[in-house]
């Protein structure tokens, strides 16, 4: 069995390492790289395998940075299987079309100026066509069966704890003489006592193991810190009557802020208020999630038996047209606007920033890990000015972030994940992280008991 690494390595982003194991090769993810624009366009295009080639996908969760280059690879050639849970199938059918849906609109953008130099226009990543394609040579199962994918090789999938339908993939491979290797693939490991999902599976018996790192050197704020601060940033606003902007990625992250904001108003801790979820695609996301409640954890499932829906409150609005988003801007506070993109690289979020970025009463909270180069990120980092679809202006506003919103486990999580698992992990990968990152899950990976660690780089290969 060999492992190559491609996307994911010393990054958070483009998700996708190839498994070649008895003739087969699966790829584990493949997703979106996101990060500076002509970069990112580059790294999406030229794909580093051959698409005809490969026999299997099999995909963790749907998040784009996961998910997000599969119809690239469908318009490219691919005609095997993309395997993974309901729920995730289902998220995908609505994220990657939104994906389509901004691609082109980028392109659309870029090529109006390649025009106006004399230029040839660029093409979109994909097209609906694409998406349709790709969402065809899904095969769905449940967590906990066992999958023959042929010539020895057979796959379980287990509870990631991440978001809706997120799994741990699980490889069992066996040669010519019998004997057995099992490679297990973390993908986003969910941080344990989520409000909504319940937690990751631990896996028995691993001999090698691809280990996500975003979170490998901090921890997280204790739950209740979120909801005292939310409080807080909420009575703020209605002093001042201004607008908190949340930026948040429509799978998980927006669920999750619904879902303490449900409680804080249900307890009566916070005064009624205008919240707006300004992006369709959470809305498609969020009806999704209360169909799938078989993915919820306790505290969820006991809120539901109870009468109460955690994901639907009074005063919670979902805007679905351009005209009716356009109108928020014309809105006095105070209000809570919670819209796309997570990382304030595209959608809805951009225009809202433009609005309430220069006027110091608003509040932008960040509650989501900002990759390197992206809007997010700058706007963590106070740096002044912004630019926002073209234009300038200065960070005035207050910059707040809750980390323990995340839906990543921190050091900790991953470290009480790990010792449930590691006595038989012969050799582990650290992916999904930034380079200090990654350097911090080899060093506990170590101080845990895995003598062979490693932080591969792109295109890396490993023989097990």
């Amino acid at each position: 069995m060999k492992i190559q690494f491609f996307g994911a390595a010393h990054t958070t982003t483009g998700s996708m390492h190839l498994v070649e194991a008895n003739g087969l090769k699966i790829l584990l993810d493949c997703g979106l790289y996101q990060g500076q624009r002509k970069e990112a366009f580059e790294r999406n295009r030229n794909l580093p395998v051959n698409p005809a080639e490969i026999d299997y996908v099999l995909l963790s969760h749907a998040h784009i940075d996961h998910s997000g280059n599969l119809p690239t690879l469908a318009r490219h050639g691919f005609r095997g299987k993309v395997i993974s849970t309901t729920a995730t199938r289902e998220l995908c059918d609505v994220m990657l079309r939104d994906s389509a849906f901004l691609q082109k609109q980028d392109v659309d953008y870029v090529n109006k100026k390649r025009v106006a130099q004399g230029k040839a226009p660029f093409e979109p990543l994909y097209l609906p066509p694409d998406v349709d394609k790709i969402i065809s040579q899904f095969q769905t199962e449940p967590l906990k069966r066992q999958v023959d994918l042929g010539n020895g090789v057979k796959l379980v999938m287990h509870s990631a704890g991440h978001i809706l339908g997120s799994a741990i993939i699980q490889l069992d491979v066996t040669d010519a003489t019998g004997a057995s290797k099992r490679l297990v693939f973390t993908g986003d490991l969910g941080q344990p006592g989520q409000p909504i999902i319940r937690p990751a599976d631990t896996v028995s018996d691993v001999d090698a193991l691809i280990i996500e790192s975003t979170y490998a050197d901090r921890e997280h704020p204790p739950k209740d810190d979120v909801s005292g601060r939310l409080k807080s940033y909420i009575e703020e606003i209605h002093q001042q009557k201004a607008r908190l902007i949340i930026p948040a990625f429509s799978v998980g992250r927006t669920q999750h802020i619904l879902y303490y904001l449900s409680e804080l108003l249900e307890h009566k801790r916070i005064p009624l208020t205008p919240v707006f979820v300004d992006s369709p695609l959470s809305l498609k996301a969020t009806k999704i999630y209360a169909e799938h409640r078989e993915c919820y954890g306790d505290d969820a499932s006991d809120r539901l038996r109870s009468g109460d829906d955690p994901l639907n409150f009074p005063g919670l609005k979902f805007i679905e047209s351009v005209e009716e988003s356009k109108a928020l801007n014309a809105l006095s506070g105070p209000m809570i606007i919670v819209s796309a993109s997570g990382m304030c690289e595209g959608g809805r979020v951009l225009h809202h920033l433009k609005k309430s970025v220069s006027d110091p009463r608003n509040i932008i909270l960040i509650v989501g890990y900002q990759a390197e180069h992206t809007l997010g990120r700058r706007i963590v980092e106070y740096q002044s000015p912004l630019r926002i679809l073209g234009d300038e202006f200065e960070l005035q506003a207050r910059v707040h972030t809750i980390n323990a919103l995340s839906a990543h486990a921190d050091r900790s999580a991953l470290m009480a994940w790990l010792d449930s698992i590691k006595p038989t992990v012969k050799k582990a990968f650290a992916v999904h992280g930034d380079e200090d990152k990654v350097t911090a899950m080899v060093d506990l990976l170590h101080q845990h008991g895995v003598d062979e660690a490693v932080a591969p780089v792109s295109g890396q290969k490993f023989t097990l």
